[in-house]
């Protein structure tokens, strides 16, 4: 325990601290994860194996959508420029933040995040507009996509272990979610701030080359199998310490997923013998705590990674966002 204790530290701290660590976050995640794993007696070869085969998926997603991007990157920009225009970039944003939101439970969050990149990187914002649309983007599609069991692995993993149907989280968290979306993209408006030196980036933003585009696939790759690595590596942990907790401890506690693969530990947490309100708080909790710090979620790492954003960059804004609407949903799930 001891040393897990240690491993967590390292995680939390390390990226914010050592610049080398902060440039290379795939590599060190990568290695924490495999030293979780042997420290807590969790290295096995079925562990190998999920490793190996969980990143596929996203890998792929990542890999195509470069491609499709590279090819298809001068019509793209055209159109959401004109878009943007016709609407204007607050208003565009501001729904953009929803849309992608709300769609990611039926498109994925891997998806959504690749589109609000090719969106992001096409319109001219300042760079502190930029971090921050994609901060609070972000929040709202690792919201949306657990509204349905197809939008993300917490989803999928959490309807398998109750054994209910398709419309279950739609129904047990949507209450909570959908309003906070729409707020997050009215919210969206208010940090919109172009650059008035450039009416289009296409000409900043030549194609990436396919070598580019491999790499960055490669580094999501070593990312999430550093991540899953570093979930079941914590297991013991949670399975001492968390488990068997109230309902709104837990929900403060779940803010370690900022770190560490929510779906890891929602499938950890979550028992078919709970009720519905403890169930709600663990995944609110889960859910909110994702989008604070870039390991925390999918798209975090896949924005992050494509807009250059850095993990003292997020933490700055990322951080209090994140307490600020856990705090307001800790009034709504336990005081009223």
């Amino acid at each position: 325990m001891i040393g897990l204790f240690i491993i967590l530290i390292l995680v939390l701290f390390l990226p914010f601290t050592v610049k080398k660590v902060e440039h290379n976050l795939e590599v060190f995640l990568f290695i924490m994860g495999i030293a979780a794993a042997i420290v807590s007696g969790m290295m096995n070869m079925d562990l190998i194996e999920k490793a190996l085969i969980d990143p596929i998926q996203i890998t792929l997603a990542v890999l195509i959508a470069g491609l499709i991007t590279k090819w298809a990157q001068v019509p793209l920009e055209k159109a959401i420029l004109a878009t943007s225009k016709a609407l204007t970039p607050r208003i565009f944003l501001g729904l953009m933040v929803i849309v992608l939101g709300l769609a990611s439970s039926i498109i994925t969050a891997i998806i959504a995040a690749i589109i609000l990149v090719i969106i992001v990187n096409v319109l001219p914002l300042e760079r502190q507009s930029e971090i921050r649309i994609t901060i609070l983007a972000c929040f709202s599609i690792g919201l949306g996509a657990a509204l349905t069991p197809i939008g993300e692995p917490l989803s999928t993993i959490v309807v398998s272990k109750m054994g209910e149907d398709f419309g279950y989280l739609m129904g047990l968290i949507g209450p909570e979610v959908i309003p906070t979306v729409i707020v997050l993209g009215i919210i969206s408006i208010f940090f919109v701030k172009t650059n008035p030196s450039s009416d289009t980036l296409t000409a900043e933003n030549p194609a990436e080359s396919y070598k580019e585009i491999i790499i960055r696939a490669a580094k999501i790759y070593l990312f999430v199998m550093g991540l899953t690595f570093l979930g079941h590596g914590f297991e013991p942990l949670i399975e001492t310490y968390i488990l068997g907790l109230s309902p709104a401890l837990l929900y403060w506690i779940n803010m370690i997923s900022a770190v560490l693969d929510n779906a890891t530990l929602a499938a950890a947490e979550v028992s078919p013998a709970m009720d519905g309100e403890t169930i709600r708080a663990i995944l609110l909790g889960l859910l909110i705590a994702g989008g604070m710090l870039i390991p925390g979620n999918i798209p975090n790492i896949i924005a992050a990674g494509k807009l250059n954003i850095t993990s003292k960059e997020w933490a700055v804004f990322g951080l209090p966002v994140g307490i600020i609407i856990m705090a307001l949903f800790f009034v709504i799930l336990f005081v009223f």
